[in-house]
């Protein structure tokens, strides 16, 4: 059995890409706790593996040439991760196209706009001071509507978000599309996302990885995590 890989992770959409991934593809892992509301992520050993301060990231000791490698930015390791194991990045160059424009999808929108989403509808009026501002709210709430009608639409045309087959592009998009409710989304304007979010929660990997320490997550978020999180002092 190969050594494992090193997963610095924690339970965010952007941690559970990764671990579904190492879930679906078979891959064993060793999991490191990032945790962000701690600091975790601008401690100096994690940033010699991310400098951008972000979890997750990775270290394969089996990487290229038998050498290990470590890789941050999560849609950079499902690549790495997918031509590793030769699986779920599109089985024809027309395949892979479509793979990569949906996971830059993800990585350059839904994921960005999510984000911001969750933290002026839920974190920025908890904030102290608080910062309980409508038009972000709105601006936000809004385009996460607009990007998931753009899924839905895709989700007519295939069965996946790249087409028939299960890639590393639905991973990428699952984590942040499974919290609609919290971007105060509703689920029935979007009929073919969400037959898409009922396949992919009952895959048995998939759900492995979105469960891996998922005691650890909190929706809130105290003055010291603030500070941490989000440069709160």
């Amino acid at each position: 059995m190969p050594d494992p890989i090193d997963l610095h992770y924690w339970p965010t959409p952007n941690g559970w890409k990764v671990s579904i991934a190492l879930e679906e593809m078979g891959l064993p892992y060793a999991v490191h706790l990032v945790d962000i509301g701690a600091g975790d992520q601008r401690r100096p050993e994690f940033l010699a593996l991310s400098p951008n301060g972000r979890m997750p990231a990775i270290t394969d000791p089996d990487g290229p040439d038998g050498a290990p490698v470590s890789i941050f930015e999560s849609g950079a390791i499902l690549q790495y991760l997918a031509r590793k194991t030769g699986r779920f990045c599109g089985a024809t160059e027309r395949a892979r196209i479509a793979v990569d424009q949906w996971l830059m999808w993800q990585m350059g929108g839904l994921g960005p706009m999510a984000g911001q989403a969750h933290h002026f509808l839920h974190y920025a009026p908890n904030l102290t001071p608080p910062q309980d501002i409508a038009y972000a709210k709105d601006r936000y709430r809004g385009e996460a509507a607009r990007l998931y009608g753009v899924l839905d639409r895709q989700l007519t045309r295939a069965e996946f978000v790249a087409g028939d087959d299960y890639t590393i592009a639905d991973m990428a998009v699952f984590p942040w599309a499974r919290l609609w409710a919290r971007q105060e989304q509703k689920i029935e304007d979007f009929p073919h996302m969400a037959r898409w979010l009922d396949t992919l929660e009952g895959r048995p990997a998939t759900a492995r990885g979105v469960a891996l320490h998922l005691d650890r997550r909190q929706g809130t978020a105290d003055r010291d995590q603030q500070r941490h999180m989000f440069g709160q002092r």
